[in-house]
């Protein structure tokens, strides 16, 4: 009877140490997303949503301006696709972890 004992309370430490450790994996990532989703937010996204506002307003935009954003967006793309892919794996792997 003693030996049982001992061995469900030596499986529930190793289950306890086992979510703590899943515990610190989920705060290491979401602090890695944290740090690098603000620089990527700054560099990819505002400069997206800048010219916004004067659409909203109702400003006409000549073909010229159209063909400057079209070409803005896609050199912004590209150059922001494997930063995009980074952070969208880090969610995948905070998600996957908190199962």
């Amino acid at each position: 009877m003693r030996f049982v004992t001992l061995s469900f309370f030596a499986m529930w430490i190793l289950n306890l140490a086992g979510c703590q450790s899943k515990a610190a994996r989920v705060k290491q990532l979401q602090d890695q997303y944290n740090t690098e989703y603000p620089a990527y937010t700054k560099e990819c996204l505002d400069p997206e949503t800048a010219g916004s506002g004067d659409l909203l307003t109702g400003k006409k935009l000549t073909q010229e301006e159209i063909a400057a954003l079209k070409a803005k967006k896609k050199e912004r793309d590209t150059r922001c696709k494997s930063e995009a892919d980074r952070l969208a794996e880090f969610q995948k792997e905070i998600l996957a972890a908190q199962q």
